[in-house]
């Protein structure tokens, strides 16, 4: 459960309207790169939040630690004509971005103009002051678009792992993926609130934090 105080939750929306919205246009502007206009016509070409964010997975972001944006509407057979791994590739650049973006928001770490002592400080004594502070959001940045890139690297249907994945299984693999399609969503959530997903992810999340961070 994340802590809701002022300061942290004006930290998690801020990172909600980005990250979010640059891993959908990410999707987008790689599948319109391939020739798939399908993005393009439903007006996802964009890093508007608004026509990104998902209210269900924008609220359980905030409450729970996880959650998602719309997903991009694309055309496999479109995608297909140009690549055989154009829908492996748009569904990787979602992820990309998170990675991007926590790698951007890590460098003053790593030039020491900002803290990482000082970060950590505020992140755990958030409830002492109203506004963020500057090395409290980049160290939330960081946090939350590895969680989500990570995340979505799970081959669980919806997530973008899964098509991924997909690409890289035999051909008589793929049937298996097929059977369990129907009840990943069910599946998915099961392993979230079971706390397996957090047993799994967070010692990589703690990796790549020391890694980027220190």
């Amino acid at each position: 459960m994340l802590n809701l105080n002022a300061s942290m939750l004006l930290s998690y929306l801020f990172v909600l309207l980005t990250a979010f919205s640059v891993h959908e246009f990410a999707h987008a502007w790689t599948a319109d790169r391939y020739g798939d206009m399908t993005p393009r016509q439903a007006g996802r070409l964009t890093l508007n939040p608004l026509v990104h964010l998902d209210p269900l997975g924008s609220l359980l972001l905030l409450v729970a630690g996880f959650g998602w944006a719309k997903p991009v509407p694309i055309n496999p057979y479109a995608l297909l004509r140009r690549s055989a791994a154009a829908v492996m590739i748009v569904s990787l650049a979602g992820p990309i971005s998170n990675f991007l973006m926590a790698i951007l928001a890590a460098i003053p770490f790593q030039l020491g103009l900002v803290s990482v002592t000082q970060a950590q400080v505020d992140v755990f004594t958030a409830s002492k002051h109203f506004l963020p502070t500057i090395p409290q959001l980049l160290w939330v940045f960081v946090y939350v678009n590895l969680l989500l890139g990570l995340f979505n690297l799970i081959p669980i249907y919806p997530l973008d792992g899964e098509k991924i994945i997909s690409y890289f299984l035999p051909p008589n693999w793929l049937r298996y993926l097929d059977i369990i399609r129907p009840f990943s969503p069910l599946i998915l959530l099961a392993l979230v609130f079971l706390g397996a997903f957090g047993r799994i992810m967070t010692p990589a999340i703690s990796f790549l934090m020391n890694l980027l961070v220190g």
